[in-house]
């Protein structure tokens, strides 16, 4: 652990409406997969510590869950989440798409960015979709709605001018204590990002009226005599039907999202896995408090 007096620390959170590539820009900046990247909306639900180490500070990146208009109980959850996380840190990084234009889950990000006190950079994500002649009205068009305390350009995908986000960042940061140590690269137990990995192949295998209805949890992980992790997890939905599409036609689905997920899992344990997977439903689970509490969404926080 580093304990200069010069060394630089603090929280930064990543904030914009679903789907713009925060989870995309935090893998980046880690290297390593921590965060589940999907096309489809509420992909986050909960926020993700990564941890950028340097010799002479640490960045404690907060993925907050996508800003959006509310529609259930899990919606209104996640929006607490990720504006509470405003406040707590030492700069916001708000997040949009600029293949995408300004539009109106922008506005509304905006207009709660307009309540806290904590400085704002702009980030203007996949600019290597756009032509470099469009870039300065794109600027004035966010210029306009906020007063923002840099603004950034880069393509999180293929890692364009990120470092240059990263050096705006680092003068922002106070000076303080290195929070973790040189190779952790986020603080969420194994299980979590194991479950999240898994959700994660099930967004990218089924249709549309799935993803908004599912959760994931690890009922049992441990290391048995052969050395293999074994992980047993619980994949819930709320209807039948949806069951009858994620366990797939005799089951293919179901193995298909076991035999992906064990890859990515894999790697990040170092370890050979054998992951069973279960499929259950519990009805309306998005708008039961109890439900939410009991499958990790706090209220809380």
């Amino acid at each position: 652990m580093n304990n200069k007096s010069s060394y630089k620390s603090g929280f930064v959170a990543i904030v914009g409406r679903p789907n713009v590539g925060k989870s995309t820009l935090m893998n980046h900046v880690i290297g390593q997969k921590i965060a589940i990247m999907s096309d489809k909306p509420q992909t986050t639900r909960n926020k993700i510590h990564g941890v950028y180490t340097q010799e002479s500070s640490q960045i404690v990146f907060l993925d907050t869950p996508g800003i959006h208009k509310r529609t259930s109980k899990l919606g209104d959850y996640m929006n607490q989440v990720a504006l509470n996380t405003l406040n707590e840190v030492e700069a916001v990084l708000f997040l949009v798409d600029v293949a995408a234009g300004l539009g109106g889950g922008d506005r509304f990000v905006i207009e709660q960015l307009k309540q806290v006190k904590t400085p704002v950079i702009l980030v203007m994500n996949k600019i290597d979709q756009v032509r470099p002649d469009e870039v300065p009205a794109m600027i004035q068009q966010y210029n306009e709605l906020h007063e923002f305390a840099a603004i950034v350009p880069i393509s999180a995908l293929q890692g364009n001018n990120v470092d240059r986000l990263l050096q705006v960042l680092h003068g922002y940061l106070p000076e303080g204590p290195q929070y973790y140590p040189d190779d952790q690269i986020t603080d969420h137990p194994e299980q979590f990002v194991v479950a999240e990995l898994v959700r994660e192949k099930i967004l990218h295998a089924t249709r549309e009226e799935i993803p908004h209805s599912i959760a994931v949890t690890i009922e049992d992980m441990r290391v048995q005599e052969n050395g293999v992790v074994y992980i047993s997890a619980v994949i819930f939905v709320e209807r039948d039907s949806q069951k009858g599409i994620i366990i797939g036609k005799q089951g293919a689905l179901l193995k298909q999202v076991g035999k992906q997920a064990r890859r990515d899992i894999e790697t990040l344990l170092g370890s050979r896995t054998f992951i069973e997977l279960w499929v259950k439903v519990k009805k309306d689970w998005r708008n039961q408090d109890r439900v939410l509490k009991d499958l990790g969404f706090r209220h809380d926080v």
